[in-house]
């Protein structure tokens, strides 16, 4: 069974609902399953540390997943536009992969949440995609044959799948948006298993 690995840093847990859609849409192809992966968070206090295993949810990302995985789904709250600091922390301890050529030739997606409409959701994708290119991934967006791309209110594009949380990030994820998730899923899956072989 080959996997597609599913990595993500919630902060709130939006972002990890869409991981887990994500996830439901890999699972839709025969042969593939999903690998889901976190990160640990950041501290500027130098001695804080974070526990080897997460109390609850997925287990941390190690660089062998990567090596692994016929793919993968990078997902991020937007930090002013960007991906968040812990997520970035990560892809940039990733030079012997880049230098070794894992990564190449494997397909990527990338998904976000936001805590408003205009709050950097595709800036967000687009700034995860960047070291995704650089390490030679092929990326897979959302094309306009999703009907909700067309209709949607809330999160979605064609660059990822994205979701509005609101200011509290309690808004839940919308039927639209948990469609467009699984759909990003779905054609990752169907990607990778065509380029795999």
């Amino acid at each position: 069974m080959s996997e597609i690995l599913v990595l993500y840093y919630s902060h709130r847990g939006s972002v990890k609902q869409l991981a887990q859609f994500v996830a439901r849409g890999i699972e839709q192809v025969d042969g593939i399953r999903a690998r889901l992966r976190t990160v640990p968070r950041v501290s500027t206090v130098c001695e804080a540390t974070e526990a080897d295993v997460p109390d609850s949810g997925a287990p941390y990302v190690e660089v062998r997943d990567l090596d692994e995985c016929i793919g993968i789904a990078v997902g991020s709250p937007t930090r002013f536009g960007n991906m968040a600091a812990p997520l970035k922390y990560f892809l940039d301890g990733t030079g012997a992969q880049w230098h070794a050529g894992t990564l190449q030739g494997k397909p990527a997606a990338v998904f976000t949440s936001t805590a408003s409409l205009h709050g950097g959701q595709e800036t967000t994708l687009l700034s995860m995609m960047l070291p995704l290119l650089h390490h030679g991934m092929l990326i897979v967006g959302l094309p306009y044959s999703e009907a909700d791309l067309q209709t949607t209110r809330e999160g979605g594009s064609p660059y990822g799948a994205s979701h509005v949380a609101g200011m509290a990030g309690d808004a839940p994820i919308s039927d639209a948006e948990r469609r467009l998730a699984i759909a990003l899923g779905r054609r990752l899956a169907e990607v990778a298993g065509k380029l795999a072989g």
